[in-house]
């Protein structure tokens, strides 16, 4: 049975809008006032404010082939929050902007918002305002997140320092396979349109695609351990490129291990699948929404309670360069061979 279609004109820009945010409710005391008004009002009351943005258009940075509208605002929204994180701070308000051809229906858009709340729910987060417009063609998603921080405890990228600790969140690359297989999957589909997808035991690294999550588990064990980290930066572009951008920003050089780089069991599975190695989707996959991070080593005793991170590194004088010791004992220079959707030859 067919589902039942509204035509987006039958409501009209302010009707969609009354429709898709009729039932928020307000978690956070610093939002004062949220949707409804020319602007949202927001008091941190005392606290730093940090603020991130991100824009995300269809055919550049995701396929509606194989991507469910309601993934898709959830990872809309957690795509920012992580960045929220890698400053360690809390996010509190997101605000949604989305550009929509007639392809959509309200039906299509409000499973995209039901993604879109679910996430928001999960951590705590206030949608307090955006905006909706038509486009020629295709899906294009703009969200601003805002977060507090305790004052000057926000961690930048330029502040790591020699003999810190690298450390990284969770595990690596699984993203990146799971999109070879939506790849290839869609490929096979596009060529025969009845041959039903095998994905079978792929739910993992699929998931780490289509719903990723932020680490707010990891800021907050760094509140309840009081851990300050030196420098941060989330992973959404591969392991290689974040850690020459914090080499980079904070003017000093790496030693990386193969061996401590945490790879999940049901990744390098998948990998050999495609005769790949699973390091190399770790260091230039994306997606991940890990984060990377220096520690001084005095606070190296508090890490050993938390079995999601991993110390995979340390810092080393700017002048011996970033490198990665394999497991064979070699030694070569990390070379940035991330995610970058500014080049024409990604495939």
């Amino acid at each position: 049975m067919s589902k039942e279609r509204t035509e987006i004109s039958s409501l009209g820009e302010f009707g969609l809008i009354d429709h898709l945010t009729k039932n928020i409710e307000l978690q956070n005391a610093s939002s004062v006032l949220g949707v409804g008004d020319d602007a949202a009002v927001i008091d941190h009351f005392g606290k730093q404010t940090v603020i991130t943005t991100d824009l995300l258009l269809e055919g550049v940075h995701f396929d509606l082939v194989y991507t469910p509208l309601k993934h898709l605002g959830y990872k809309s929204v957690i795509v920012n929050l992580s960045d929220v994180y890698a400053m360690n701070a809390i996010p509190t308000q997101v605000i949604m902007s989305i550009g929509i051809s007639n392809r959509f229906s309200v039906e299509a858009i409000d499973e995209f918002y039901e993604g879109v709340y679910a996430a928001c729910n999960k951590y705590g987060v206030d949608l307090v305002g955006g905006d909706t417009t038509s486009s020629q063609k295709g899906l294009v998603i703009s969200v601003t997140a805002i977060g507090e921080v305790t004052p000057d405890t926000y961690v930048k990228r330029s502040t790591a320092k020699k003999g810190d600790l690298l450390c990284v969140s969770g595990d690596l690359g699984a993203a990146y396979v799971g999109l070879l297989f939506l790849e290839r999957e869609k490929k096979i589909y596009m060529e025969s349109p009845g041959v039903q997808p095998d994905l079978e035991g792929e739910s993992y690294v699929i998931g780490r695609l289509l719903k990723p999550e932020a680490r707010k588990d990891i800021v907050e064990f760094f509140a309840k351990e009081e851990i300050q980290p030196t420098a941060m930066i989330d992973i959404s572009d591969g392991l290689s490129s974040e850690i020459l951008h914090i080499c980079k920003e904070s003017a000093l050089g790496c030693v990386l291990y193969e061996e401590k780089i945490p790879i999940a069991e049901e990744m390098k599975k998948a990998a050999f699948k495609f005769e790949i190695d699973p390091t190399a989707c770790a260091l230039s996959g994306g997606e991940d929404y890990e984060l990377l991070f220096t520690i001084a080593q005095s606070d190296y005793e508090k890490l050993v309670l938390n079995e999601q991170i991993s110390v995979v590194g340390y810092m080393t004088e700017p002048d011996q360069g970033a490198h990665i010791i394999t497991k064979g004992g070699g030694k070569h220079a990390i070379t940035a061979q991330g995610w970058n959707h500014l080049k024409q030859n990604n495939s």
